[in-house]
């Protein structure tokens, strides 16, 4: 997957912030009807000039109850051998924190908060909790919400504003820091699975530390396509939203009953898989003499049952090629599950099928042959002569023949009418 990298290069100077608008809970900027029941997935790359390194994957799941939304965060590492989670409940309107919790590889944190955050730290190192009681100055937007907050406010360009956070930190003295919305202009997203987006690019960095966070929105649906976090010497972590609810093909894929279509039935398909060259090759009257050619010994012929899941699968590929605009829509990923394989088992191309159920199946098969043709050529010319001198000329000719290298694609649809029916087909180009 091919993903521009927008990393944007500023000064890590401290920054000095003038008449900028500060961004907390209950601010007019915030507009939570950006925020849907959702669940959308991210895969996390670090970057580092081209090379690009899959991290894992980072999962969001939000959801609203009542006057209150949950955001859910996890993130799995490449090899799925570890999680973390994070559970955030906010108000749905203003995003005020209501909750938090919290379990990763090293500690768990549980917070409630109020006009004093409450709550317990538990360390997996040291297998001890710890009371905690915290009092923050000011009104503030809880970390892990930050992400979606962007999609909430109103970008624009110039738009600039003050977002102070909260993380908890155990034994740290900084319970709040400040994010600034540094600059926001106009990008044009390219997502391999459908298409161009205009976009609000938002740059924002930490104050403290001079971090930067890049956020691409999308500007119709608010749609958070892209984030990127600097990380120091040139590392970047990149978080691209995978897009599951990109659902192009209407009809679902049933497993179930695929692979009930290709086990638990009595009827037979038998056949023979073959190239018929009528491509009409031709150099200097060549003739094609090789009218069949049997797919070779082991060649894989594949089986599967048609559905309008396929069909219209095929619809919608034939329609995204031929506009050239966006990556081709993969099969389901349970697709191979109701697919049975063959092989050609004789230099004849003959294979077979068994324990199919009635229905119409799709039955393809790919291989190179060697074909041939006949030609003449001139071998020379023989002269005539007689008493007087020279009389003419004729030309002879030879012949030969020439094999070249070719390559069929064999396919067709099969129908069994009913159980424990014989069906033999010819498979040919």
């Amino acid at each position: 997957m091919k993903i521009r990298t927008l990393i944007l290069a500023f000064s890590l100077l401290p920054l000095v912030v003038f008449c900028q608008k500060t961004v907390i809970p209950g601010s007019s900027d915030i507009n939570t009807a950006h925020l849907k029941p959702e669940k959308s997935l991210y895969t996390v790359y670090y970057v580092k000039d081209t090379s690009w390194t899959k991290m894992g994957s980072l999962a969001y799941d939000i959801s609203f109850s009542g006057n209150q939304l949950t955001l859910i965060y996890t993130y799995t590492n490449k090899d799925k051998a570890w999680s973390k989670q994070r559970i955030s409940i906010a108000d749905a309107k203003t995003l005020k924190p209501i909750s938090y919790k919290s379990d990763g590889t090293e500690n768990k944190l549980d917070l409630n908060f109020g006009e004093t955050i409450k709550g317990t730290y538990y360390s997996k190192k040291t297998k001890k909790n710890k009371q905690v009681n915290l009092h923050p100055k000011g009104p503030y937007i809880e970390f892990n919400l930050a992400d979606h907050l962007i999609t909430t406010l109103p970008l624009e360009v110039g738009y600039k504003a003050v977002i102070p956070e909260f993380y908890y930190m155990d034994n740290s003295d900084t319970l709040i820091t400040n994010y600034i919305v540094k600059e926001v202009k106009s990008y044009v997203y390219h997502s391999p699975s459908t298409g161009n987006h205009n976009s609000w690019l938002a740059t924002v960095v930490e104050e403290s530390t001079g971090a930067i966070y890049n956020y691409v929105v999308d500007k119709k649906d608010y749609r958070l396509w892209q984030r990127e976090m600097s990380m120091g010497k040139g590392m970047w972590e990149i978080c691209v939203n995978e897009e599951i609810d990109y659902q192009p093909i209407k009809n679902r894929f049933d497993k179930q009953r695929a692979v009930q279509q290709i086990a638990k039935g009595s009827s037979v398909i038998i056949g023979t898989a073959f190239a018929k060259d009528n491509s009409g090759k031709k150099l200097g009257g060549l003739v094609n003499t090789s009218k069949k050619q049997f797919a070779p010994r082991g060649t894989e012929i594949t089986l599967f049952p048609n559905s309008a899941y396929y069909e219209e699968w095929l619809s919608v590929n034939k329609k995204i090629k031929k506009e050239k605009k966006m990556a081709e829509v993969p099969l389901d990923p349970d697709f191979g599950f109701g697919v049975k394989k063959a092989k050609v088992y004789d230099d004849q191309g003959h294979f077979e099928f068994a324990d199919l159920m009635p229905g119409t199946y799709v039955i393809m098969a790919s291989f190179d042959f060697t074909n041939s043709y006949n030609y003449s050529y001139v071998s020379g010319y023989t002269n005539y002569y007689n008493y007087w001198g020279y009389t003419g000329s004729s030309t002879n000719y030879g012949s030969a023949r020439q094999n070249y290298q070719d390559k069929a694609h064999v396919e067709k649809q099969v129908s069994i009418d009913k159980d424990g029916e014989k069906k033999e087909i010819s498979l040919r180009e």
